[in-house]
């Protein structure tokens, strides 16, 4: 079996990385681009890693307004969680930076620290594992985004640490 390389997201340095917004890569699918956007919530390796049921419910919420958002539902191509619990990656169709959609993240968090209710999506009918939600820690997880990262454009939080 002949060697494998790494994948771009296995190339960034992980002990520099800071909770941020940024571009992980850009692909080009036929004549179109997809970016991809690493949002960064917990520090990898230094904070602890955010559990399933408060995931769960931001996916929910962060996917829900996405796909709903005037401007931007219909660039939307995939919003979800990292397998190491850090963050969410969201795939956007379009060439696009980090300073394109801050304010689209910070709309976005802002939403789902302040949302009271009943959580899209949150039933046996239209999800897979509807009772494994959190969202006090989901609102949680939000307002730490928005405090850390959101409160105004930090260049390191916008590009990946070299």
């Amino acid at each position: 079996m002949k060697e494998m390389q790494k994948i771009t997201s296995f190339t960034i340095d992980h002990l520099k990385l800071l909770p941020g917004l940024y571009v992980s890569r850009k692909d080009k699918v036929e004549h179109a681009t997809v970016t991809t956007f690493d949002i960064r919530i917990t520090r990898p390796n230094t904070e602890p890693v955010m559990d399933n049921p408060a995931i769960h419910a931001l996916e929910h919420l962060g996917a829900t307004f996405l796909r709903n958002h005037d401007q931007w539902k219909d660039r939307v191509v995939y919003f979800g969680p990292m397998g190491c619990r850090t963050g969410f990656y969201l795939l956007l169709a379009g060439d696009h930076s980090s300073d394109d959609i801050f304010d689209l993240m910070k709309e976005m968090f802002t939403f789902i620290a302040g949302f009271d209710g009943a959580i899209p999506g949150a039933s046996p009918r239209d999800c897979g594992n509807c009772l494994d939600m959190n969202l006090p820690m989901a609102r949680y997880y939000a307002q730490k985004y928005l405090d850390t990262v959101l409160c105004e454009r930090q260049p390191e939080r916008l590009t990946y640490p070299e």
